[in-house]
């Protein structure tokens, strides 16, 4: 089938155009593990926000990244536990990744998100975090959780 028969053709390519920005940001060519710490970041993000903010964000997205936002979402359960050892943990499983590992891994998908979206996006989003939290999410070491 061709682009030109596909109606979902362009959404795909968007939707690679920001896993690629994604995999550059992790400096990898691996687009599976890309996918899976963007979804990781995207999860356990939105399990942190409120309804409104979750919204408001994954409107930013492409259709089908969209998808994977809201993807096993239950919105009565949110917002969850901010704190950065709770974040650390469950960001680790999901990204099939080590706990040290999560600092470098959020902070590129971030930074590669940051890129994609409307200035100031996720700068809205995180505002509803902990400070200790949203230094993990743009990649900086925290200081020990008191």
């Amino acid at each position: 089938m061709t682009h030109h028969n596909d109606p979902l053709a362009a959404g795909m390519h968007t939707a690679h155009t920001w896993l690629r920005a994604v995999a550059d940001a992790l400096g990898t060519e691996d687009l599976t593990f890309a996918l899976r710490a963007l979804r990781a970041w995207m999860h356990t993000v939105r399990d942190r926000i409120g309804v409104p903010n979750s919204a408001h964000l994954a409107a930013q997205l492409p259709d089908f990244l969209r998808g994977i936002w809201y993807e096993g979402w239950v919105p009565s359960r949110v917002p969850g536990n901010h704190g950065v050892a709770e974040f650390v943990d469950e960001f680790a499983e999901r990204a099939g990744i080590s706990a040290g590992d999560v600092t470098f891994t959020a902070g590129c998908v971030t930074s590669a998100l940051d890129r994609m979206m409307s200035p100031g996006q996720l700068d809205h989003v995180f505002a509803v975090f902990p400070d200790r939290l949203g230094i993990v999410l743009r990649g900086e070491r925290p200081m020990a959780e008191a």
